[in-house]
């Protein structure tokens, strides 16, 4: 929707929210595509008649360019053509759609020819006119950008609340001397593209800086403990040194700055149905940025000025060190079939637990880099899984030494950013 037209529905919500009739609205919403049967019963529980109208406008705002025009004509079609007029000055365009011109067959005389009066003329053709009600329905629109295909919204995240989630960023640089866990440069590089891009993309975001483990643990229980009722999703950032730990769901950890690592799956199961009631059936999403290897990070200069390799513009770190095969008896992915699959919940890695994350000093971790670069040019259009393949595609493709981001999905449905 255009923001001329966003300004008029804002303007002009006081009296549509006190004359609007909502009722006959239903039908002809549904009929062209704007709204879908859970969207109109989603609007019909907000409350009174008031309420419905309120959310039904702040609903329209996000369907799309045809969206604001097809209001007005649903307004007219339902006697409310007062309100339509109000809309139509409001957004500077013209109070009434253009009436159709009457066309009619004309007897064209031919020159140097004469007919008999009593030729019988074919009669004149009828072309019926149809009503706006008859017409054929157009495809809707998606609900953000070229994105959504709005026959299949049962398969979308809808995305309504501002901000839509909030946003937990945990970002160690300086560890603990005598580790061997190096300093991460570069990473209040990622910490501040991350920041910036996650607000565009309407999410309350809160950084903390180089935790120890218990500390870690304390702000991401403090917020899955936080009421989420009124927002639609969550997101957790870790920037930090990993290494590869025992699990059942969710491989590897990351080390707080005293060196004490964190199960990444410890760090989601915060986050499930049970931990967090208000989340349950909204989308909980986990970046992060972290080696994936059993040996502690080395922090080795490379050199990736190999031909036919992009080549970075500065020193390149690891975050990561080779996969090298655990002693004893490890659980695996599927080790545990019994156990009920997470839902709702996308954990997206750097690089496959077990092998290296490459990080330049000057410009961030090249996952960080791409994520934020991606997210930036198809967030509008593409939902999160597509964008991820483009991240994976777009590291594998860097340097001498190779990376390959993955994710874990366990997620029900298409997952769309809120564009502004």
């Amino acid at each position: 929707m255009e923001e001329a037209q966003r300004g008029a529905l804002r303007r002009g919500r006081a009296r549509l929210v006190a004359a609007l009739r909502v009722a006959p609205l239903w039908g002809p919403l549904r009929e062209r595509g704007l709204f879908t049967r859970p969207m109109v019963e989603d609007v019909q529980s907000a409350g009174s008649r008031g309420e419905q109208a309120r959310q039904l406008l702040i609903d329209l705002e996000t369907r799309g360019k045809r969206a604001f025009p097809v209001f007005l004509s649903i307004l007219r079609d339902t006697g409310q053509g007062d309100l339509a007029d109000m809309l139509a000055a409001e957004c500077g365009c013209p109070s009434a759609p253009p009436q159709l011109v009457d066309l009619r067959p004309v007897q064209l005389e031919l020159r140097g020819e004469e007919h008999p009066k009593n030729v019988n003329l074919p009669e004149r053709l009828s072309v019926p006119v149809q009503a706006e009600s008859e017409r054929p329905q157009v495809p809707p629109v998606p609900v953000w950008g070229l994105a959504v295909d709005e026959w299949n919204q049962d398969l979308v995240y809808q995305l309504r609340a501002d901000p839509c989630g909030r946003c937990l960023i945990l970002n160690n640089i300086n560890f603990t001397t005598g580790l061997g866990l190096s300093t991460r440069h570069g990473s209040d590089v990622d910490c501040e593209k991350l920041e910036k891009r996650f607000r565009a993309l309407s999410f309350d975001v809160l950084t903390q800086r180089d935790l120890e483990a218990r500390d870690m643990v304390s702000e991401l229980q403090k917020l899955a403990r936080q009421d989420h009722s009124a927002l639609d999703c969550c997101i957790v950032v870790i920037l930090s040194h990993g290494c590869q730990m025992s699990h059942v769901q969710f491989p590897g950890g990351v080390y707080g700055t005293d060196g004490k690592p964190i199960p990444i799956e410890k760090i989601v199961n915060y986050f499930n149905g049970s931990n967090c009631p208000s989340l349950r059936g909204k989308p909980k999403l986990f970046f992060i940025q972290a080696c994936g290897g059993e040996q502690r990070d080395r922090g080795f200069v490379v050199d990736s000025n190999s031909p036919g390799d992009e080549a970075p513009r500065g020193s390149v770190e690891s975050d990561a060190t080779p996969f090298q095969a655990p002693s004893g008896n490890m659980d695996e992915p599927d080790a545990v079939a019994s156990l009920p699959t997470p839902s709702d919940i996308l954990v997206s890695y750097s690089t496959f637990p077990g092998f290296v994350s490459w990080r330049e000093v000057s410009s961030g971790s090249w996952y960080v880099e791409t994520l934020d670069s991606v997210l930036e040019q198809y967030a509008p259009s593409e939902d999160l899984l597509n964008m991820l393949l483009r991240v994976a595609n777009a590291v594998s493709a860097k340097g001498k030494y190779k990376q390959i981001p993955g994710c874990f999905n366990f997620l029900r449905k298409k997952f769309f950013f809120k564009c502004q």
